[in-house]
């Protein structure tokens, strides 16, 4: 006896047919085409199910990928921006290095890029002021134009 084989005995027609037991069994034709069609269902109701735990799957690792993108991105991020502040860092201490040196001794600490003699009045070289110290510029004013060297306000003294 094979599967789907057939034998009439009219008026009906009878199948072997696979059992869900696995057995074969003659049936009816209306009865086979029953458990074949319930057989057909559950089949691909399995493969519907196989495929959606699939997509499921390749969804989730999908997520995961991306999730451990943009954790990669924020750590890149981050990592720039800590050179960055780093680099300005560097940068400022090198400015602070760079910045007027002290003044020396017997200079006023209030100017840069010349000495400004401590004296009660200091004029610069070649202008109007009458002494009795004159310094030549330009020079910087750093902290408080106590000699009135910057007439301009812009920081800058003895500039002519």
């Amino acid at each position: 006896m094979t599967e789907n084989a057939t034998e009439s005995y009219p008026p009906k027609e009878f199948i072997c047919t696979k059992s869900d037991a696995g057995v074969l069994l003659w049936m009816e034709r209306s009865e086979s085409n029953k458990v074949r069609d319930a057989r057909a269902a559950a089949a691909a109701a399995a493969k519907a199910a196989a495929e959606k735990a699939a997509a499921d799957k390749a969804a989730t690792g999908k997520a995961a990928a991306d999730q451990a993108a943009a954790d990669k991105a924020a750590a890149d991020a981050a990592a720039q921006a800590a050179a960055a502040r780093a680099a300005q860092e560097a940068a400022a201490q090198a400015a602070a290095k760079q910045a007027a040196p002290a003044a020396p001794s017997g200079c006023d600490p209030n100017y840069a890029w010349a000495c400004v003699p401590i004296a009660s009045d200091v004029d610069c070289a070649g202008g109007k002021g009458n002494g009795p110290a004159y310094v030549r510029g330009p020079v910087k004013v750093i902290g408080t134009d106590i000699y009135g060297l910057d007439s301009d306000g812009d920081g800058i003294g003895c500039e002519k």
